[in-house]
């Protein structure tokens, strides 16, 4: 398949990756209040690694929640968490959601007062901290850039001591800064991170880590005394991230990987030994204890990472056929006395087994979508594996936000015995449900559960789930969320020239398939076809003139054509069934027409000028 470049990313001709533009992570502070009482005065050393288990920012330190502390967005990371700037807001939504063109300071990061009084420009205090452009997000464009600025001791305009604009998806860059300006040695000093960012176009994305500030340092000081946990550890399991434990012990040591683990990073300037490290496991419900691992002396170089790789246990605790069922994860090493930080020397993480078949890890870093061609549909189609039979119920979906909304574009949910590729030479269709819209409420884990009017049963053995995107509807390009993490195949494909072929595009798409008993949709998502009316455009592509016509004419009927940002560039009245429309103005490219009218909805269509 032909690889495009485009900027600095790489997509693919009919399968595109975008940037996220919608963060689950962060809306819960939509209900956050700020509180305006002072308090004291942190002092020196300052140290933050973002190591945590929440999105926003230690409060003890940070004053804003616009930045997204998290384990996903930094590759190779100094150690587990990151602080990430983007161009969404501290409700994880867009900044502007009408001019996705602006170009706009987005994300702050502003630390609490640090009482630097005491201290004199030769007691030699540097801030030091680790930037990463692009992670697991888009790198940084012009005129995207990523800045710091220190707070003098006199006047309100704060003044920038560094900053860095576009940048090649990079690895991990240490910055070094003397604090040696007498200006910033006051009581009430303060730094602040802040990015810029293109709204909508670039989204990108600056990871920013193990910011520290001391005295009695030089240039050359650039490792710490800290020794980390960089990675979250690999699952249990060989494939899905998540399946019900009903068809787990149906196959469990099938479904089971032979080996799990972690990545541990010596940051100090000479070799360390871990004498111990290890894990416990037990069943989070229960409190029963399921396994422990230890082992003893691991020697890790200077700045060197090692990975911790443990032999996979095989506790099956009994469970109800349609329990929830979770395996809780601790895993920690000892390290040596002076160690910066023990926080990041733990982590605990969680093997969930409930009603759905997952192969992402719930947590999004881009957004996927199809290109499609005019007259054709497109469709995905993701592969599962069940090892016993069992009942679909429905389909829950991580949509990804664009600007506009998509909330003119339809879908349909098809689950397929099997796929015209390989040995199969047709599509086998088990079930279809049409004119589905994309929902983004915020829901239990973030996604839109689609409800199916019947349960599908469903022998042991492989199937297929996946959307279809009508064709001439102004459909394509819907955004899915995709998790970008995930190394193993995606067991996607895609078909949007009727064939289908496998996925290029390496990362899970979210789409999950609920199974067991009845289920609850998030919302009245289902449309019946009837409640549909089609109208004709026509010629299209056209160039002067267009002529729409609806059998259904009604009075009081109006037309709007709107371009690829939702704004209306064309509107009128319908006179009659048809209707010409004068379009010689309108520059060449890709349009919508809707039509408005009083006891019918008609479905969008897509014209396209030349």
């Amino acid at each position: 398949m032909l690889v495009v470049s485009v900027g600095n990313s790489q997509i693919f001709a009919q399968e595109h990756l975008a940037p996220l533009q919608y963060n689950a992570g962060m809306s819960e502070n939509k209900n956050h209040t700020y509180s305006s009482v002072r308090t004291t005065a942190l002092t020196l050393p300052f140290f933050e690694d973002f190591t945590g288990y929440g999105a926003n920012p230690d409060s003890s330190k940070w004053l804003e929640r616009q930045v997204y502390i998290n384990n996903t967005m930094g590759v190779n990371m100094i150690s587990r968490g990151v602080a990430t700037f983007d161009a969404l807001s501290q409700f994880g939504v867009p900044y502007d959601t009408t001019n996705p063109y602006t170009i706009r300071y987005a994300d702050s990061l502003s630390s609490k007062v640090i009482d630097l009084s005491t201290f004199l420009p030769s007691d030699s205090i540097y801030f030091s901290f680790f930037y990463q452009a692009g992670g697991n997000g888009f790198a940084p464009e012009k005129p995207d850039s990523l800045m710091l600025f220190f707070k003098p001791k006199t006047g309100t305009v704060w003044t920038k001591v560094w900053a860095k604009s576009d940048s090649a998806l990079s690895p991990f860059i240490q910055v070094m800064i003397p604090i040696s300006d007498s200006s910033f040695l006051h009581s009430n000093f303060q730094f602040r991170f802040i990015n810029k960012a293109s709204v909508g176009i670039n989204d990108d994305v600056w990871n920013v880590d193990y910011i520290r500030i001391a005295s009695s340092r030089n240039k050359f000081d650039t490792l710490v005394n800290d020794i980390a946990f960089t990675t979250t550890p690999s699952s249990i399991l060989k494939d899905y991230v998540s399946l019900p434990y009903r068809q787990y012990l149906a196959a469990a040591s099938a479904e089971r990987a032979t080996t799990f683990q972690s990545s541990v990073k010596n940051n100090i300037n000479s070799t360390q030994l871990i004498p111990n490290y290890g894990f416990t496991t037990r069943e989070l419900y229960s409190g029963a204890s399921l396994a422990a691992n230890t082992g003893t002396n691991i020697n890790i170089a200077a700045n060197n990472t090692v990975d911790i790789i443990f032999s996979t246990y095989t506790s099956t605790p009994a469970a109800g056929a349609y329990d929830k069922v979770v395996f809780e994860n601790q895993y920690y090493t000892q390290t040596p006395m002076g160690d910066i930080s023990k926080t990041n020397d733990t982590i605990i993480s969680q093997q969930v087994f409930d009603n759905y078949l997952a192969y992402d890890d719930g947590t999004a870093e881009m957004s996927y979508f199809l290109n499609l061609f005019p007259t054709l549909p497109g469709k995905i189609a993701i592969e599962h594996h069940l090892n016993q039979a069992d009942t679909l119920r429905g389909l829950a979906v991580y949509f990804g936000r664009q600007l506009p909304l998509a909330s003119y574009k339809y879908f349909s949910i098809v689950v397929y015995k099997s796929i015209a590729y390989g040995a199969s030479t047709t599509d086998s269709i088990l079930y279809q449900i049409d004119n589905l819209q994309p929902k983004y409420l915020d829901t239990v884990n973030h996604f839109w559960v689609y409800k199916f009017d019947k349960p599908i049963a469903l022998r042991s053995g492989t199937f297929f789930i996946g959307t279809t995107q009508p064709a001439l509807s102004g459909s394509d390009s819907l955004y899915f969320g995709i998790d970008r993490n995930r190394k193993e195949g995606n067991h996607t494909y895609f078909n949007v020239l009727n064939v289908w072929n496998p996925s290029l595009v390496s990362g899970a798409i979210m789409m999950r398939p609920l199974l067991g008993q009845a289920i609850t949709g998030s919302g009245i998502n289902e449309l019946s076809v009837s409640s549909f009316v089609q109208f004709i455009i026509a010629p299209n592509p056209s160039k002067n003139t267009l002529k729409i016509s609806t059998a259904n004419f009604e009075k009081n009927t109006h037309y709007e054509v709107f371009n690829a940002l939702g704004a209306t560039i064309l509107s009128g009245n319908m006179d009659a069934q048809e209707q010409d429309i004068d379009i010689h103005a309108l520059s060449d490219g890709i349009y919508y027409v809707q039509l408005i009218a009083p006891n019918y909805k008609y479905k969008v269509q897509k014209l396209i000028k030349e």
